[in-house]
């Protein structure tokens, strides 16, 4: 992956996208259309993504790929340049976060996976638990050769954790998002979403500013841009907050319908159809 040291400010828009879904094809490719076009497109732009994965699984999906603004990532808990420097990040509270842990064990004897920080030079925890349930046994397939998976008896939350995720089926997490919600309320952030490699969901907890749009809000204050300069694409529930804040918002073809509505254009691709690549491409062709 490539970067610029300096955020040129005579870029004239800012593209910022998420990555599964939006970006990435359903089988996590990055077609040489699509680098083609971003990298063409980062010369006469500023171009960033905005996503749920961590710095070390974006960068390993990315390679080859040109970025000139710092990255969002971890959902939002985590502002990094591509050359490792944290602009923010947004830790749980480890106590608080820990009783959690216990009161959903206590409610449905399920285990979470625990992202989280090992140092200043972004080295990652993912911690995940002796106990899955079928959905995170699925998921793990993916993570055979992740350097940064540690088995626990029972996982905890530590001193930098940016995320506990929980993935089952929908029954179970919205009966889990509800009670924990009601226990914690503001003192987290809940984002209770469908998990398409499965066919479940995924809950995801993270600290209340922890999003994607306190992060853009973040990323424009570093590079000295006004938010509506600002277009972003994507396709689920975690790109809705993102979608409002932004001065153009677009949904591929195949977001979720509450995407969709949010979004202030939905193109007519998807991404398996290159739909973001396509779109700055168009872009080009206008300037």
């Amino acid at each position: 992956m490539h970067s610029t040291q300096q955020v040129n400010s005579s870029l004239n828009k800012i593209y910022i996208t998420d990555l599964d879904h939006t970006f990435l094809r359903s089988d996590l490719s990055v077609t040489p259309f699509t680098k083609e076009i971003w990298n063409t497109k980062a010369q006469e732009a500023t171009l960033s993504i905005a996503t749920a994965r961590s710095f070390y699984s974006a960068t390993k999906m990315l390679t080859g790929l040109t970025f000139n603004a710092p990255m969002i990532l971890l959902d939002g808990t985590l502002i990094a340049t591509p050359d490792k420097k944290i602009i923010d990040a947004k830790f749980l509270n480890t106590n608080a976060a820990n009783d959690l842990i216990n009161e959903a064990i206590k409610f449905d004897n399920i285990h979470p996976f625990v992202i989280g920080l090992k140092n200043d030079q972004l080295d990652e925890t993912f911690d995940f638990p002796l106990t899955q349930t079928p959905t995170q046994e699925k998921v793990l397939l993916n993570y055979r050769d992740d350097a940064r998976l540690l088995e626990f008896e029972k996982v905890t939350a530590k001193e930098r954790t940016f995320k506990v995720v929980y993935m089952a089926t929908k029954e179970r997490l919205v009966a889990l998002t509800a009670h924990l919600q009601n226990l914690y309320g503001d003192t987290f952030h809940f984002k209770l979403s469908p998990e398409n490699y499965t066919g479940d969901y995924f809950l995801t907890i993270v600290h209340p500013l922890g999003d994607k749009a306190h992060a853009l809000v973040k990323v424009c204050e570093y590079i000295g841009r006004d938010i509506n300069d600002v277009t972003v694409f994507g396709d689920s529930i975690n790109d809705i907050e993102m979608f409002k804040l932004a001065g153009h918002s677009l949904a591929v073809a195949n977001a979720l319908t509450e995407a969709k509505t949010v979004a202030k254009e939905v193109l007519s691709h998807t991404n398996d159809e290159d739909a973001v690549a396509k779109y700055l491409q168009q872009t080009m062709k206008r300037n």
